[in-house]
């Protein structure tokens, strides 16, 4: 029997990342489904079968967590999906809370870093290794009320730019895929603690991308020849021709 690449997919309990972690199955990895909340990765599991996915408890802003996936996955990884992240508030700069940007930072940036890192001597034992990391376009616009999840998702774009400079010449490619506007059960809810004020965000957007289109992109980036390096993929609704041009219905 020929062994099944493995796929790493990181906040693999909701939204993008289930998505992804689904899809990967349909793709032919065998997925570590790695996140905080390990009944839905133990749902997941049932729902696709013990040889095509495991389930692995991870925090990634926690060092001995994210240690523990390192030593829980047996031989080379062929794909890290960098998935796990977030938002908190719209505070303008002026009163933003400095929690709140500290936590952004440490999910999207730290997180980032302590998983790469864990994770980087099995991507470069496999031969032929993906780094992908899901972005957003605030990596690359501001917006007003945005200060802290621009900052964050700006530290998270730089260090996949200084990765790939520096896996230059070794059997790894990097990849960021950036997202416009999508709708999923939970992102708007985490980053405003409540559910009108999520609602609000889609509101009268005909079609918001939604987490299976952002997993398609994933999985197209991670199966193209090896030679291939997808550098930046920016995906947005045609109802979103930039972060602060939505059409929306009356």
């Amino acid at each position: 029997m020929v062994q099944k690449r493995i796929a790493v997919v990181t906040g693999a309990s909701s939204g993008i990342g289930a998505a992804t972690a689904r899809r990967l199955v349909t793709e032919g990895f065998h997925v570590i489904a790695a996140a905080r909340r390990t009944d839905r990765l133990e749902a997941f599991v049932k729902e696709v079968g013990a040889s095509s996915a495991t389930a692995v408890a991870c925090d990634v802003t926690s060092d001995s967590s994210v240690a523990s996936l390192a030593v829980a996955i047996d031989g080379p990884v062929s794909l890290l999906v960098n998935n796990a992240g977030g938002a908190r508030g719209m505070d303008p700069v002026a009163s933003g809370s400095v929690a709140d940007w500290q936590w952004m930072y440490d999910v999207n940036v730290l997180g980032t870093l302590r998983v790469t890192q864990a994770l980087l001597p099995a991507l470069e034992a496999s031969g032929a290794g993906t780094v992908i990391t899901v972005g957003s376009t605030a990596a690359f616009t501001a917006y007003e009320g945005g200060g802290g999840y621009v900052a964050a998702k700006h530290g998270q774009t730089a260090l996949v730019g200084t990765l790939r400079l520096e896996l230059a010449g070794k059997p790894v490619r990097v990849v960021e895929i950036d997202p416009g506007m999508v709708h999923t059960e939970e992102f708007s809810l985490n980053r405003f603690g409540d559910q009108a004020k999520a609602d609000a965000v889609y509101a009268g957007v005909a079609e918001p991308l939604v987490a299976d289109d952002i997993a398609d992109c994933i999985a197209w980036a991670a199966t193209r020849p090896q030679h291939v390096n997808i550098d930046r993929l920016v995906v947005r609704p045609i109802a979103q021709a930039a972060q602060h041009k939505v059409i929306r219905s009356a």
